[in-house]
């Protein structure tokens, strides 16, 4: 029993989903990653880049795609049964990292140089909403 399933907690499902699926992808550590804040500009909110080394990986090999407000990345290698190996230290591999995102997060694009696969998102800025609540006299 979780302390999401309290009669208390209505309407937490999603956020008992979330975590799960957080905790699980924590527990894989390939491929690793970076996630840094980059300076901010005027024309976006604050942008976030995740840069993943996926050494070996072609551009046709990776995808990355956004399913159920996730930032899914995948990769997928195939061994090639024409090679004869003497010795074997960088398998094939096939991985899956996934990133929840907040709402209103936008993926601004992904490039991948030199065995680094960088993806930039953004929050963009709120924009400020005032609104006057009139006051009754109460008669």
């Amino acid at each position: 029993m979780s302390a999401f399933s309290s009669p208390f907690m209505l309407g937490f499902d999603d956020i008992e989903r979330v975590l799960d699926r957080v905790s699980k992808a924590a527990n894989d550590g390939y491929p690793p990653y970076n996630i840094e804040r980059l300076p901010k500009s005027d024309d976006q909110g604050d942008t976030i880049r995740i840069t993943l080394a996926v050494a070996g990986f072609t551009r046709d090999q990776l995808d990355v795609s956004v399913e159920e407000s996730q930032l899914v990345i995948r990769g997928r290698q195939v061994d090639d049964k024409s090679r004869q190996y003497l010795h074997r230290g960088i398998a094939a591999r096939q991985f899956q990292r996934a990133f929840v995102m907040a709402e209103g997060i936008e993926i601004l694009g992904a490039d991948l140089k030199d065995g680094l696969l960088s993806i930039d998102l953004a929050r963009p800025e709120p924009e400020r909403v005032i609104r006057k609540i009139e006051i009754s006299s109460g008669e």
